[in-house]
């Protein structure tokens, strides 16, 4: 869509594309250290490619992949995340919901702080195209009670959605988004008065939580260019004695410490881990990044998120779990790889299980799973005896086999069984 027409591209944008910043929300956005020359920096020097490939040189390197392998081959093992799970507030005074990708349920100081929300079935301005989702959202929105806050780190498609955003305006949910993000807000129907837009290092009180917006290393475009008046950001809230860190999306930099040391620790950080490529090392994270940043961020319990749900770079589906794991374990982080839905509380962190294992695609050699070289190892520790157990045939939410991508049929994990213990 690059080489469209002005005209031309007009006729195709749809609401979803959203809206410029305007008025005394674009005065704001020049007043701003971040706006420098037209547009929002980073805060060091970074391409959104590297190695001056083409977008077709990209998407040949996208199609050339083992396309198998980027998806599940089953389905996903979820859990149904039902309102009754949620009913009691967590005893700690915090408790994590991973929804799928980068969308995060965190109940904290006795709020509900949803991150990154995307019910849609695709990433996409459009309905017809895009990458679509990969497991059903564990968790219905009309089903999902007394949202207090809604926080967005920037306006990919896969990060805000116009239709989710749209749904939770029911809600009297306050949105959180970093400068200019709002003037899409406003076009898709929030009220003005619902909408906190914060610079990096800003922070609001917001339901008695505070919100602060912090730096991230990416960039923003809900069209075919990037778009320089909409800043990115990662955010940290507290409330409750209890502080926790979301990074939207980031390349790795050493701005993670100085983060940490004028607001950590942090109970949790929710960290990418996924959708990284040599094409783009600067913009996203790998899993081992993901772990040093945990690290400097001096978090105690690390939630990889970003990976499972939608198919957005070449990497295997399961790469971004399986690498997490094995540099968790040789830089001694504290790990927590749920099912998506399944709700936890950072103080008591389940155990680690991998139950991607059960559905992810195998090599087409015939060899098992493995952790590209140069990741750490993966060896498994102790286990104990009764890890292995599943659930029953009588476990109502067992389903039936789904077929994968090579037509064959594999039966469907109950839901209940986190698969192949670590």
């Amino acid at each position: 869509m690059t080489g469209l027409p002005r005209a031309a591209w007009h006729r195709v944008r749809t609401d979803a594309f959203g809206a410029e910043p305007r008025g005394e929300r674009l005065a704001r956005i020049h007043r701003s250290p971040q706006f420098s020359d037209g547009a929002f920096r980073n805060p060091v020097p970074t391409r959104r490619l590297v190695y001056e490939r083409s977008p077709l040189e990209i998407t040949r390197a996208q199609l050339a992949a083992d396309r198998v392998r980027r998806v599940p081959a089953a389905a996903v093992p979820l859990h149904r995340l039902l309102p009754v799970d949620l009913a009691e507030p967590p005893a700690s005074g915090l408790r994590l919901t991973w929804l799928g990708h980068a969308t995060v349920l965190a109940e904290i100081g006795g709020r509900r702080v949803l991150f990154d929300p995307v019910w849609g079935e695709r990433c996409s301005p459009f309905s017809w195209t895009g990458p679509k989702r990969l497991h059903p959202v564990p968790l219905p929105l009309s089903e999902l009670d007394g949202v207090d806050v809604v926080v967005v780190s920037h306006d990919h498609y896969d990060h805000l959605d116009m239709g989710t955003v749209r749904a939770l305006i029911g809600t009297g949910a306050t949105f959180a988004v970093p400068l200019g993000v709002g003037a899409h807000l406003e076009c898709w129907g929030v009220p003005a008065d619902r909408i906190v837009e914060l610079d990096w290092w800003e922070s609001a009180e917001v339901a008695g939580l505070t919100l602060t917006a912090t730096p991230a290393r990416h960039y923003c475009s809900r069209g075919p260019r990037t778009s320089p008046l909409f800043l990115w950001a990662s955010w940290v809230v507290a409330g409750g004695g209890r502080t926790v860190f979301h990074s939207g999306d980031t390349g790795y930099f050493a701005g993670f410490a100085e983060i940490g040391r004028r607001l950590g620790p942090f109970d949790a950080t929710m960290v990418q881990v996924g959708a990284y490529s040599d094409f783009w090392p600067e913009v996203h994270m790998t899993p081992e990044e993901g772990v040093r940043a945990h690290l400097d961020l001096g978090g105690e319990v690390l939630l990889p998120i970003h990976w499972c749900t939608f198919n957005l770079a070449p990497h295997p589906w399961e790469e971004p779990a399986e690498r997490v794991v094995a540099a968790a374990r040789a830089q001694g982080a504290r790990l927590v790889v749920p099912r998506p839905g399944k709700p936890f509380e950072p103080v008591e962190p389940p155990a680690l299980r991998r139950w991607w294992r059960a559905v992810a695609a195998p090599p087409g050699d015939g060899t098992a799973l493995v952790v590209p070289d140069g990741s750490a190892d993966t060896t498994a520790g102790p286990v104990p005896s009764d890890a292995d157990a599943t659930a029953g045939p009588t476990d109502a939410t067992a389903e039936p086999a789904s077929p994968g991508p090579d037509g064959s049929r594999r039966p469907r994990r109950a839901s209940e069984d986190d698969g192949v213990p670590v």
